[in-house]
């Protein structure tokens, strides 16, 4: 089947967004000469609303207004950070990861360059992320976790500032965006588990787009696809629409998908953890069994509380 002559991707406006755009695009031109990109930006429900607290807006925030786009034909391709996207995804679009995995590890950004063990007691962090703060809190609980919004060069800026002693973000986003130099602290793992998807691109399609799909494949990377799939099976069986903190992290290492699981009560005050090892051929019945690990563990009771 020849590749389209044409297609469109739809993005946020974001400088991110459109970063992770070129991430994937930049090879896909090089391999496909005949075929134009586009790139069409369109607003989301989480770039409208401002003033609105994340956590209210709901996981699909980002993803949302340009998935519906998708569906109506107005874009032919999505690419979303996976981290964004809901569990559920509808039956009319296929959701594959693209590119490598950069660093799915949180980081902390401060003026200073501290790390989270040197912050004093009571430095106030700026995070929105339930996860983050459940995680923080549980090794920090003496700081103060404070929300905010913005992109990623406000969020810094305001922690330049002095508006807040330091802000939690996304190791991969700042990477991509060139800012790594002002990454103070990368968190452990075992500190603060990374979110589902995290650091990975993933390109949503409608499910009869056989041709657009078969482009996207040659910009996918086999760990990356095994620890994707794992992930999000491990989000299924938990529950996507689930809005405890809860993270899951796959590790590729010798043909092995090393996995941590976690899940807290939003102040941090009950927090399980779990780390398996399964093999890397059979992903989705590694998350399924490592969301049965983390739930035997107890942690049922703060996920369905």
């Amino acid at each position: 089947m020849p590749p389209p002559s044409r297609i469109i991707v739809g993005s946020r406006a974001s400088p991110l967004s459109l970063a992770q755009n070129e991430e994937i695009l930049a090879p896909l031109r090089k391999a496909f000469p005949e075929t134009e990109f586009v790139v069409e930006t369109i607003s989301t429900k989480g770039d409208r609303d401002k003033a609105a607290p994340l956590l209210s807006l709901g996981r699909g925030m980002f993803t949302t207004d340009i998935r519906q786009a998708l569906l109506s034909g107005e874009i032919d391709v999505a690419i979303h950070s996976a981290k964004d996207v809901p569990g559920e995804t509808p039956v009319d679009t296929v959701l594959v990861p693209v590119g490598s995995r950069r660093d799915p590890r949180d980081v902390l950004a401060t003026k200073t360059g501290s790390r989270l063990s040197e912050l004093p007691p009571g430095a106030r962090l700026g995070t929105s992320s339930p996860r983050r703060i459940a995680q923080l809190s549980a090794a920090r609980p003496d700081l103060e976790l404070a929300p905010i919004r913005g992109n990623v060069g406000t969020r810094l800026e305001k922690a330049m500032n002095g508006e807040y002693d330091g802000v939690v973000l996304a190791a991969a986003g700042l990477i991509r965006l060139g800012l790594r130099s002002r990454i103070s602290h990368y968190l452990p793992p075992d500190v603060c588990a990374p979110d589902v998807g995290q650091g990975t691109l993933a390109a949503e399609v409608r499910s009869d787009s056989a041709g657009v799909l078969e482009v996207l494949r040659r910009v996918q990377h086999a760990d990356t696809v095994a620890a994707f799939r794992a992930e999000r099976a491990f989000l299924a069986e938990i529950g996507g629409g689930c809005r405890s903190p809860v993270a899951a992290y796959a590790r590729p290492l010798g043909g092995r998908l090393v996995m941590r699981a976690m899940a807290a009560s939003p102040d941090g005050s009950r927090l399980f953890r779990v780390k398996q090892t399964y093999d890397q051929t059979k992903p989705e019945d590694a998350g399924k069994r490592l969301a049965e690990t983390l739930l035997e563990s107890g942690a049922g009771d703060v996920l369905y509380a």
